[in-house]
Parts: structure tokens; sequence; C-alpha cells
């Protein structure tokens, strides 16, 4: 196509995911239900693996945007568990068209006293989950010769803070193999990249935002004044999921308000 009929061509239309099957790990509360809502939202049915809690919440929320979505219930460390994932969304509908790696835990304790199960466990959730779900849909991706993995970070991702090691560890890594991957992956047409967050107020950090001091100290430190909220997140990810982001590949995005461009 020459330049005029590509600026013609484009739409609006580029941002919509309708015929789109989407996983979305961990996404029954907090930023993942926002990512599975928000991908619905723009035409993908949804496959959504959790460990625990309430699934009727996003269940009503996608089925009112006229999307299916499926569940399944599991420990993403656990391997048999992975591959009844991959299984369960071809059953469900056929392809596998994004990925989006949410699922994730944490682990707080001084160093000195830092649990070893504990440091396992988030690595193996935060990080170890990432590679192989990725690794077994990326090969469905791969015959299909197109597919989106989006893989989410952190503000930990570029720094680190007391008493988490295991999720700084596994937030950092989660970069390097979003990296590996579009390197990995890009001559098959499937792009992988990773959205990084920065202080966003859920449902789920109201024990952190009851801190005030905390709090204020994120908000002084952040450019746009405030802490975020699900909705300056949900556009970022359906733009990584869409036709819109076919040349993004290996990038990381931070939604964190200016965050990290400040040093205090």
């Amino acid at each position: 196509m020459t330049d005029i009929e590509l600026i013609q061509d484009f739409s609006l239309d580029y941002f919509r995911l309708d015929g789109k099957a989407a996983i979305v790990t961990g996404a029954n509360k907090g930023l993942g239900m926002g990512y599975a809502v928000a991908l619905a939202k723009a035409g993908a049915d949804i496959y959504l693996p959790y460990r625990s809690g309430d699934i009727e919440e996003v269940r009503s929320l996608i089925e009112a945007t006229g999307r299916r979505v499926e569940f399944i219930q599991g420990d993403l460390t656990d391997m048999d568990h992975i591959r009844a994932i991959v299984k369960g969304c071809l059953d469900a509908y056929g392809h596998i068209d994004i990925l989006v790696n949410n699922a994730g835990t944490n682990c707080f304790a001084d160093f000195a006293d830092f649990p070893d199960e504990g440091y396992l466990r988030v690595v193996n959730t935060n990080l170890n989950s990432v590679y192989f779900l990725s690794h077994e849909v990326s090969r469905e991706m791969v015959k299909q010769r197109s597919g989106k993995i989006i893989n989410i970070g952190s503000a930990l991702t570029y720094t680190a803070d007391e008493r988490c090691p295991s999720y700084v560890a596994a937030k950092h890594g989660v970069l390097g193999l979003t990296r590996s991957f579009a390197n990995e992956l890009g001559k098959y047409n499937v792009q992988t990249n990773m959205v990084a967050p920065g202080f966003i107020e859920t449902g789920c950090t109201t024990g952190v935002t009851s801190d005030d001091d905390f709090t204020q100290r994120i908000t002084r430190r952040t450019p746009a004044g405030r802490w975020g909220n699900l909705a300056d997140i949900m556009g970022t990810i359906v733009f990584l999921a869409s036709r819109a982001s076919d040349y993004l590949n290996g990038s990381d995005i931070k939604v964190d308000g200016g965050f990290s461009t400040k040093l205090v």
C-alpha cells in the first residue's frame, strides 16, 4: 500500500479486538480485572485462570459487554495447570490471540529473616510462570503466525525497595523475559511488550493506601499529583493487544504518572 492508502486505511478499528481470544491470568480482582474487562469491551472473549477468590463480579462485568468468559482454577506454578490453561482456551475458543501475564503475589520481611519459602513462591509465581505459560502459548501463536504477549511489570522493575527482594528480582526478570521473547518470536508476527504500572489505587491496595504517610510520599513524587486508577491503564492494555501496536515489540511502557522520572 502507498503512504496515502495507509493513512486512509487507519481508523479506530485498529484498536478493535473482535474475534480475538485473550488469556488474562489472575484477573478476578484488582488491576487484572480492569485488563480483562477492557479487552472484552474492545471485542475479545476472555479465558481467565485464577487461583482463589470470587469470580462472579468479573463474570458479570465481562458478560455485560456481550463477550464470553471462561474460568479455570489452579496454581500457575504447576506445569499441568499451565498446560490445562492452553488446552482449555483452545477448547473454548479455538485459538489464543492475546496473553496477559498479570497474576502475582508478594512476601514482605526483613532481609535477614526473609523466608526461603516466600522467596521461591514469589519468584515461581511472578517470574517463572510468565516464562512457562508464555512458552506454551507461544507455540500456538507461532502456528497461527500472530499473537500478543503482554507482561505486567512494576515500578520495581527499574528500582528496588526494602523487605521484598523476591518481588524485585521477579519484576526485573519480567523485563528480561519480555525482551527475550520479542527477539525469539518477532519473526513469527508475535509481539511481546511489558506494562509497568506505577502506584495504582484499587480495592486490592487499600492496605497500602490506608497508610497516609506512605500515600502522601508517593503522591509528592508523582508529577501527576495523584495515584493512578484502573481507567488510567486499561487503554494501554487494549493498545498492546491490538493491531495498532503491531510494530511495537520488546518495549516497556511505564504507566506511572511520571513517578519514574523523579528522583524524590
